[in-house]
């Protein structure tokens, strides 16, 4: 590096210098020289306290990830034989779940000869998706995993 553009501890441009006489600059403030952009022509350099910079860019990172939420997954659970209060209950859950913007999935487990009443599962299946239309979007159609059908629900 010949020649480098230097900003001074204040912000100030001090214009196109030789970099030794940078690093001169930056010893009598007291600080260290920074290297802030090595694309451009001359080169962009500032007189600041590195350390400070580290410190303040670990803060940002720490404030970033603070305020990121990570999406949780709620999980209702059906059976085909389900009671009408327990399905009502069941539905309630599911819709707190929403209200409170989590994502939802529900599962209908088919246990033994159920099985072969797949036509009845979807159907309920079909039921819970109305019932929780008003509240959340289903992201897709039931599908058949193993003995379980599952479909994810994501808030309106």
């Amino acid at each position: 590096m010949e020649d480098v553009r230097l900003i001074g501890a204040d912000g100030t441009q001090l214009g196109v210098v030789s970099y030794a006489r940078a690093k001169e600059l930056a010893a009598e403030a007291g600080e260290d020289l920074v290297l802030v952009s090595d694309t451009s022509n001359p080169p962009v350099v500032r007189i600041m306290n590195f350390g400070k910079l580290l410190y303040e860019q670990k803060k940002n990172q720490k404030a970033q990830r603070k305020n990121t939420i990570a999406q949780k997954l709620k999980e209702v659970k059906f059976h085909i034989n389900i009671d009408q209060h327990d399905y009502e209950t069941k539905i309630n859950r599911a819709i707190d779940f929403i209200q409170k913007k989590f994502r939802l999935k529900v599962t209908l487990a088919l246990r033994g000869r159920e099985m072969a009443h797949q036509d009845m599962a979807f159907e309920l299946m079909e039921k819970v998706s109305a019932d929780l239309a008003a509240y959340a979007e289903a992201d897709g159609k039931p599908k058949l995993l193993g003995r379980n059908i599952s479909v994810n629900f994501a808030p309106k």
